[in-house]
């Protein structure tokens, strides 16, 4: 007997170097993010001592500390990364050394800018996330669209970093330092400055309307793990910065800052939504629907501040911890779409909702863990997004306007937004579960799909639990929301301390059991369970009989609905504010224009607001552009001419 032994090939080598680097990378990430846990349940808990590294920088040096605001968003930001981390061992395959490299960083970048206890040191952080997650979204820069998605985020995180940096400089001159505990007595004046700057800043990053532009389009072209923590981790920083500059450093603020949050979480919510609902791309939709999230967030946020400013303390408290508990329901959910998504295109290499289909037998384990996460979205009972709209729902009910002509008309109204964005969440849910996961399939890689890798089920199932946790027993995090909540403005005269096994409203009477439905629930389907076999034992012998189908002998995948019909209906009532683009093209044969050969049905959803407010922009500016082109002759002296001239004017105004 002959054996022949043969060296590996060079791609082989390739493949396992690029293997073993992305699994390094995946555990350091984890790594990574179990330190940050620990830090922010120091933070939160403990006393984190302060870290001053003065050689760093030049004349600030870098600022830490923590405190239980901060510990707050970085424990969570790190128990997004875990579950990331170890997915990302299984899906390194898919990810070259770059993007590999880089996802630890952007961990790091995100743990740090809760931890900043300075302007300079925040500023660092956040340019550092902002450039690492542009590295990330980069990743497959081959692609054409792929660089565009990359250019729209860069300009987009860009901008708002300028609003921010200009904000924060504002800030820091008026109040005196640099470091966020010592700015005391701001002018209402800079106050109103600095919150507007600051809300278009952090908003943009938070993904809130109309400042959301790079969501939907950098999160289908980015690897799902980093899809995962921009989208679960990086957009909380939004809402950090909100709650830290305007509502804590600042606050508290008048009640027309809690009317801005209102309005913008509300028409951010509602938008989000309707677009999730007629998205066909599976990570566009998970997309929006964090614009979505985040809205419903900023709105309880805003409802927290308006209702404090009015005297309504116990409302004001209740929303605020609505919109805490919301976050981290948000990040385990979210996190767990986006890697089911990456499962789901790692097998089929799709995205695409309308050619998806019958995956629940291919991928039993990644459809059951993405159902988990449809059932957070879409705020239903046992999903980890109830009890927090739940909160919301009730401090809105419960606002007790009295004379408050501002708040008696704000309250119900945006009762009316939140029970809105819940009915579309669900229809967006169930089509993104039941169009992508059920049926038939309805192309040849869905047809064909795997299941997915070890780590990359662990990773999901690792998430599934913290979503099962929320929705099940939210009093896990109840003893961190209490500390929290003490620490600002709006919400520390009332104490949300009976928070555990049922959750009970302070100050006002109300309360649910979410775990009193889990079990009803469970016993429930038991029941059904036992009956139905009962029933089956008791029932003579089925005799096998061909299915009717309409004269049909065997349904096919175009018999069934695709997620473009399912979305029809909604398209049609919203029509006015989605503005799709259809079209109808017939073709009649050559013989006759009366009959008709082909017709051709093209209907392309777009973002109205990218559409309407974005296109125009950009047309100026390439106008503006064009014309500064001529000013550039390539001589030196005209060169020289321009920065004369600039130096006169400047000299003018100073005078």
């Amino acid at each position: 007997m002959t054996v022949t032994l043969s060296a590996p090939s060079g791609a082989e080598r390739k493949n396992v170097s690029r293997d073993l680097f992305g699994v390094v990378a995946g555990l350091i990430t984890a790594g990574i993010g179990a330190v940050g846990v620990w830090l922010g349940l120091v933070g939160i808990f403990g006393e984190a001592r302060p870290v001053n590294i003065g050689w760093l920088l030049p004349l600030s040096g870098v600022q830490l500390a923590l405190d239980p605001l901060g510990g707050f968003f970085m424990a969570l930001t790190g128990a997004v990364a875990v579950p990331v981390g170890v997915y990302a061992v299984g899906y390194a395959r898919n990810l070259s050394r770059t993007p590999a490299a880089v996802l630890p960083l952007l961990v790091a970048a995100m743990l740090l800018v809760p931890a900043a206890a300075s302007v300079t040191t925040f500023l660092l952080a956040w340019e550092l996330m902002a450039i690492s997650s542009l590295v990330l979204v980069l990743a497959d820069h081959t692609r054409p669209e792929v660089r565009t998605a990359a250019l729209v985020y860069a300009v987009m995180t860009q901008l708002g970093f300028v609003a921010i940096l200009v904000g924060l400089m504002v800030l820091s001159a008026a109040g005196g330092a640099d470091r966020f505990a010592e700015m005391t007595d701001v002018p209402d004046g800079v106050r109103t400055l600095v919150f507007l700057l600051t809300l278009a800043g952090f908003g943009s990053k938070a993904g809130l309307v109309p400042l959301h532009a790079w969501l939907p389009r950098a999160h289908p072209e980015a690897p799902s793990p980093v899809s995962a923590l921009m989208s679960a981790a990086m957009v909380n920083l939004g809402i950090y910065g909100i709650v830290r500059i305007d509502l804590q450093v600042l606050g508290p603020g008048p009640r027309w800052w809690g009317l801005a949050l209102l309005v913008v979480g509300g028409v951010s919510a509602l938008y989000g939504v309707l677009q999730a609902c007629v998205a066909t791309n599976l990570k566009r939709l998970l997309a929006y629907s964090t614009t979505e999230n985040m809205g419903l967030i900023t709105l309880a946020l805003g409802a927290a501040t308006l209702f404090a400013s009015s005297g309504a303390s116990a409302p004001a408290t209740i929303a605020m911890a609505a919109a805490a508990l919301h976050l981290v329901g948000h990040a385990a959910f979210k996190c767990l779409g986006f890697l089911a998504a990456g499962s789901v295109l790692a097998a089929t290499g799709r995205s695409d909702l309308d050619r998806l289909g019958g995956l629940a037998r291919r991928m039993p384990a990644t459809t059951t863990l993405f159902g988990v996460a449809a059932l957070g979205a879409s705020g239903l009972p046992l999903g980890a997004g109830f009890v927090s709209e739940w909160l919301l729902v009730q401090s809105l009910i419960h606002a007790a306007p009295g004379n408050d002509t501002v708040v008696s008309l704000t309250a119900p109204l945006a009762v009316g937004v939140v029970a809105l964005t819940a009915g579309l969440g669900v229809a967006a849910m169930v089509k993104a579960f039941g169009i992508g996961f059920l049926a038939r399939p309805r192309s040849e890689s869905a047809y064909a799909a795997k299941e997915s890798s070890r780590s990359m089920v662990v990773g999901m199932t690792a998430a599934a639990v913290g979503c099962v946790l929320i929705g099940v027993t939210p009093g896990v995090v109840a003893p961190a929301l209490r500390v929290v909540l003490s620490t600002l403005p709006a919400t520390e005269a009332v104490d949300f301390a009976d928070f555990g096994a049922v959750v009970r409203l302070p100050g006002v009477a109300g309360s649910i059991a979410p775990g009193v439905i889990a079990a009803v629930l469970l016993i429930a389907v038991l029941a059904a369970v036992v009956l139905s076999q009962w029933r089956s034992w008791r029932r003579p012998p089925a005799e096998e009989l061909p299915l009717w189908a309409c004269g049909a002998d065997e349904l096919t995948a175009r018999m069934q609905y695709t997620a473009t019909s399912f979305a029809e209906p909604l398209q049609r009532v919203f029509d006015d504010v989605l503005r799709p683009d259809t079209d109808i093209e017939v073709t009649p044969f050559a013989e006759s224009r009366y009959m008709v050969e082909a017709v051709r049905y093209r209907s392309q959803m777009v973002d109205a607001i990218e559409e309407r407010l974005y296109t125009p922009v950009v047309r100026a500016v390439t106008v503006m552009a064009n014309l500064l082109r001529r000013a550039h002759t390539g001589s030196v002296h005209l060169y020289l001419a321009y920065g004369a001239l600039g130096v006169l004017i400047m000299l003018v105004v100073a005078q």
